[in-house]
């Protein structure tokens, strides 16, 4: 194996165009660490906040930068070499993974490239039933539905509440999905369906036959009208959009239902939440090979499906943020390495 490989680095912040496809050194697998030949990498919002260099968030908390660096979690792939320590897998395996994160947020988790060095924790075998495309296209959409729905899978300390984050009951229950035609929406829908709940999509016309063709009870197209205005009676509202006046959907979950926002910076409506007796609750994703693993056999029979917006060659990762940057996504955007 050569001691470089090819990848696309981020040498200074900004727009699309500052991704570089260049040569850069070949990981090496540490302690517990398999090394990874990438197939194909999807795109998150993690990736597109820290190109631009967190601009959005307060001076103190954006990334002290050690340039270059590589974007991108979300990988499929197959397994080159092995770590010291490292038992769960050989080579030859083909695997999926959502690699460190939380962890490295600021720096890059290195999957935009030819390969990447993951912690054996963090890899499950890639479901036989998809291709790698769809398969990188799955670990952190699928990975935060599967989080704030069924199961946290950690205790660690919650970064935006007090308390931990804890799935509600679905069975039986009406879901608001706001969002739906996203990465994270989208697989949010499914898994809801799957859990006995009645789907309300929320997302723009052209989404509304995909996200009926996912299992949505109902749709409603915000462009035309409000979703707090169009739904009553709404058991739980989990927002995959985030944004300005998050506290609307207050107004259409029923007393002692829950609100659950994946991204919810800028939220005011504590104060409402508790008059109406609605749980406001938030979580942080992470890394987890076991519910990679559960959530792959639902991947596999078909359960669950991710849709794919476009695909790019790793080499034009700079037009695929480009992609990204022009919304209306549905589902996920993938490179192929």
């Amino acid at each position: 194996m050569n001691d470089t490989m090819k990848a696309v680095l981020l040498r200074e912040f900004g727009g699309p165009d500052v991704l570089r496809y260049e040569e850069a050194p070949t990981p090496i697998p540490q302690r517990n660490e398999v090394l990874v030949r990438v197939h194909a990498a999807s795109l998150n919002p993690p990736d597109l906040y820290l190109r631009d260099g967190y601009r959005a968030l307060p001076p103190a908390w954006r990334p002290d930068a050690r340039f270059p660096l590589i974007l991108g979690t979300d990988v499929s792939g197959e397994v080159i070499a092995v770590g010291d320590s490292a038992s769960r897998f050989s080579v030859g395996d083909e695997v999926y993974s959502m690699v460190r994160f939380p962890e490295d947020v600021m720096t890059g988790s290195g999957a935009y490239a030819q390969f990447v060095r993951v912690h054996e924790d963090e890899l499950a075998f890639k479901p036989q039933g998809i291709d790698h495309v769809q398969a990188a296209g799955a670990p952190m959409s699928l990975l935060t539905a599967w989080q704030f729905l069924i199961d946290p899978g950690h205790d660690a300390p919650n970064p935006f509440q007090a308390f931990r984050h804890a799935p509600v009951p679905l069975k039986g229950k009406t879901v608001l999905v706001n969002g739906a035609g996203g990465g994270v929406g989208h697989l949010a829908l499914q898994v809801a369906k799957w859990q006995g709940a009645r789907v309300i999509a929320v997302a723009s016309g052209k989404h509304e036959n995909l996200l009926r063709e996912l299992g949505a009870d109902a749709f409603i197209d915000y462009t035309k009208t409000a979703a707090d205005a169009a739904a009553t009676d709404v058991d739980l509202v989990i927002d995959a959009v985030g944004g300005e006046n998050m506290e609307r959907f207050l107004r259409v979950i029923k007393p002692g239902g829950a609100l659950f926002l994946v991204n919810p910076l800028g939220f005011c409506g504590h104060e409402e939440a508790a008059h109406r007796t609605v749980t406001v609750s938030s979580t942080q994703v992470r890394s987890n090979g076991t519910q990679l693993a559960e959530a792959g056999r639902l991947l596999d029979d078909g359960t669950l499906r991710v849709v794919i917006d476009s695909t790019f060659a790793l080499a034009q990762a700079a037009d695929a943020h480009h992609r990204a940057s022009q919304g209306g996504i549905q589902g996920k955007i993938v490179l192929i390495a």
